[in-house]
């Protein structure tokens, strides 16, 4: 038995999830497991480790869950290395091993393509490359599903970067079907959790990670997002409730009052069963 003033740090942060951020963190990742149904009995699943913080949390939940869970389910830790330094390389695996998260390495030459294309939206073609050989990745292992990091404030951020710079009402689902891989399902386990949260989880821990770990991001950056998540924090600084009203919001689009929506590529507009005998209700 393990001396409790000795405990390794990946059982004192997994202690930390079961206490002090419970409700905070692993209590809301459960509720997501729950209400949209995100892992069911011999899952195997790819998890996607970026070496940033909200990767390696969600590595460490799925880790605990792995463990007490009557579920049976397999994991794969997957670090894609789309040509990290040899700096920010050696950190995530220190970080891997202090945390116990086992990785499998997969290297790619996406940030030297991304640099020869020389995109205006680096970080666009950065994301949509790296999607494609997660894809590949979790296919070889024969992984039905891959589980990414994104928590509470990645989709409010989507959410209003569609309304602010596409023009659309459009959102991070919890869980969706790949177009290309039909046997691939992508869930978001950190879907109700809160960044500020992980921050102060992390800091509790006396963990330190890398941001985006991008060697592109000196040269050229895309700051809408950074845009929209400074936009929110003045927002809440006037009403503290702003984001979870963003987020409430995508619970409680009222059909009756939009001019127009999309589905499954079909456009509808509400001229379409509109009549004067079936006027809109002011």
């Amino acid at each position: 038995m393990r001396n409790l003033n000795n405990l390794d740090k990946d059982i004192l942060v997994e202690r930390s999830l079961l206490t002090t951020y419970k409700n905070k963190i692993y209590s809301k990742f459960i509720k997501a497991l729950k209400e949209y149904s995100l892992i069911s009995k011999n899952d195997h699943i790819a998890v996607c480790i970026s070496g940033g913080k909200d990767s390696f949390l969600l590595a460490k939940c799925l880790q605990l869950l792995q463990k007490h869970s009557d579920v049976p389910f397999k994991l794969e830790y997957v670090l894609m290395d789309p040509g990290f330094n040899i700096e920010t390389l050696n950190k995530i695996l220190t970080n891997s091993k202090l945390l116990n998260i086992p990785l499998q390495i997969f290297k790619t030459d996406i940030f030297k393509i991304v640099n020869l294309k020389n995109s205006n939206s680096p970080c666009f073609l950065c994301a949509r490359m790296r999607r494609g050989a997660l894809y590949n990745i979790a296919e070889k292992l024969s992984c039905n599903k891959i589980a990414l990091g994104h928590h509470f404030d990645d989709v409010i951020e989507t959410t209003m970067l569609s309304i602010l710079y596409s023009g659309q009402y459009q959102t991070m689902l919890p869980k969706l079907h790949s177009d290309n891989y039909q046997h691939l399902e992508l869930i978001r386990p950190l879907f109700f959790v809160k960044e500020h949260d992980i921050i102060n989880f992390v800091n509790y821990n006396n963990l330190s990670f890398g941001n985006c770990n991008c060697t592109l991001t000196n040269k050229k950056t895309d700051s809408k997002r950074q845009e929209v998540k400074e936009l929110i924090a003045t927002l809440r600084k006037k009403d503290k409730n702003i984001d979870n009203n963003i987020f409430k919001s995508m619970y409680n689009v009222n059909i009756d009052t939009i001019i127009a929506y999309k589905k499954d590529n079909k456009i509808y507009n509400y001229l379409d069963n509109y009549s004067k005998d079936n006027l809109p209700k002011p």
